[in-house]
């Protein structure tokens, strides 16, 4: 037993235990964790199979609005003013089932801003009126059915 400082050398010892104490919970942890980051669910992704030649699409053509360089609108192949834009549309979105309804837009990149919003605000006034026509006619306590617009800007070559 050493009483005093002469000759006494300092030992320096790592303290182990709270290494231990993380390692163990470390352990614990990734035992409980593992189990569970196995499990996956199964999922079936759908075949799309191409039409045959000769063969119709299933359902109602995709709705396709275009204003293009000049400015000019077209409902599917139909120039058509902008006015008239919700009129026309609403019927034609009418035909769609409730659920999947869809416009597709195509915006020339030179057209200004305003011009391509003051479009989207027609498809929005004909999306309204065929929800609240789709409410008025059936039992259907849902949305009524909202149309989704996929934006598709058209590049200059």
């Amino acid at each position: 037993m050493n009483a005093g400082n002469q000759g006494s050398r300092t030992r320096s010892e790592i303290n182990v235990t709270p290494l231990i104490d993380i390692v163990l919970v470390l352990l614990i942890v990734f035992i409980v964790l593992v189990p569970g980051l196995s499990k996956a669910l199964a999922v079936n992704i759908p075949v799309v199979k191409p039409p045959k030649e000769g063969e119709k699409p299933e359902g109602p053509p995709p709705v396709v609005i275009t204003l293009d360089q000049a400015g000019t609108l077209f409902l599917q192949n139909e120039q058509i003013p902008l006015a008239q834009l919700a009129d026309r549309l609403t019927p034609v979105v009418q035909l769609q089932p409730w659920t999947l309804r869809k416009v597709f837009f195509k915006v020339d990149e030179d057209i200004p801003n305003q011009r391509a919003v003051a479009v989207l605000d027609q498809i929005r006034v004909a999306s309204d009126r065929a929800k609240q026509e789709t409410l008025a006619h059936s039992n259907n306590t849902g949305s009524g059915g909202d149309v989704k617009v996929a934006i598709t800007l058209k590049k200059r070559a």
